[in-house]
């Protein structure tokens, strides 16, 4: 800067940073050469000897910043006109006896969607978080997920009673058949359409009996969904598949969109291998984002709710500061990465397996 310096006052400030347009490049704002200024973000500054004349001379500091966390606050409606938050909290790996503190730390922050399963052993412990989050039940949406080993409509009705005891939550926002087949023969050629019809029958009922507000399936493919729509009486609203950049199944959310059924994406960074690709990395930077925010709001833009697992509430701000859009040409290059095909450690878990 040349020539004597500006002077602005306190309230000059504080009018500029609040402003919603205030996005200002480094070199160019208030001080000169300082990072640039998020919008919405939380300054301190301090100052001189001009806070006695209320002049704020150009002697100032960043002591934090917090990023745009909106799309804790938008949703997605449902087929059956429910609605569901765009980002959750999934709790896959998470211990019984430590998952109520990482829910009431999500709640704190502003998550209002958590993501379980009976096969997660961590349903108590979820039931508690959700009831001392602080927060009133109906401001939440719980999610889990009937056994996959599960076929026949006896031991669905009697494992959906046990998740509704277990969680203790007054009712489930949504419950879903974990995998069209077992684990131990998944992506085998039986596709076990009469067991999900009868674990589908049990839902139904566990749905028009008011346990659960909404009912869908995970990791069915365009067979096993239309299974289901032929032959059930009530229509599933979401699909929660694999979906990553590196690994996205394309073709089933595509008969998702046709048919009204949200797609939810687990492992929106590929439990984690994702986080190596060199040309996601470049990416990331490009965008002065992290490499997992970049992967999740890839799932976003793909029209999918995205559900990172964490128990670190560091990542769980940071998951949520994806306020930002990626191009429709870089969406296409994010298809377009390597298909992931080694999940390395995590190849053992069956929905990590490649499909013959």
């Amino acid at each position: 800067m040349t020539g004597a310096p500006q002077r602005w006052t306190f309230d000059d400030l504080l009018k500029a940073i609040s402003s919603p347009s205030a996005r200002w490049a480094a070199g160019r704002s208030p001080g000169g050469n300082c990072q640039a200024l998020p919008i919405r973000a939380a300054v301190a500054v301090e100052w001189g000897h001009g806070r006695t004349t209320g002049v704020l001379p150009f002697r100032w500091r960043f002591v934090s910043e917090r990023k745009s966390m909106s799309i804790l606050d938008e949703t997605y409606t449902l087929s059956d006109g429910r609605t569901i938050p765009k980002l959750g909290l999934g709790t896959w790996m998470i211990e019984d006896d430590v998952v109520a503190q990482a829910i009431r730390d999500a709640v704190a922050i502003g998550y209002r969607h958590i993501d379980t399963a009976e096969g997660y052993h961590n349903e108590r412990g979820v039931g508690e978080g959700v009831r001392t989050s602080g927060v009133a039940r109906e401001e939440l949406f719980v999610t889990t997920k009937l056994q996959a080993d599960f076929k026949t409509y006896d031991e669905a009705k009697a494992a959906i009673q046990q998740s509704f005891d277990l969680l203790d939550i007054e009712y489930i926002d949504l419950m879903i058949i974990h995998s069209p087949q077992p684990w131990a023969v998944f992506h085998s050629d039986d596709r076990f359409f009469e067991g999900n019809l009868e674990a589908w029958r049990a839902l139904e009922e566990a749905h028009a009996a008011g346990l659960i507000r909404s009912i869908g399936v995970s990791n069915f493919d365009s067979a096993d969904l239309q299974n289901l729509l032929d032959n059930g009486t009530v229509k599933p609203v979401v699909d929660q598949v694999l979906a990553h950049v590196g690994n996205t199944p394309f073709e089933t959310i595509e008969y998702c969109r046709e048919h009204d059924i949200l797609v939810e994406a687990y492992s929106p960074m590929g439990h984690g291998e994702i986080l190596r690709n060199p040309a996601v990395i470049a990416m990331a930077e490009k965008y002065g984002m992290t490499v997992p925010q970049l992967c999740i709001r890839y799932t976003l833009q793909l029209g999918a709710v995205s559900l990172p697992k964490t128990a670190n509430p560091d990542h769980m701000r940071s998951n949520a500061e994806v306020d930002f859009v990626i191009s429709d040409s870089d969406m296409d290059a994010l298809k377009g990465v390597e298909r992931v095909t080694d999940y390395g450690e995590s190849s053992e878990f069956p929905v990590y397996w490649a499909k013959d």
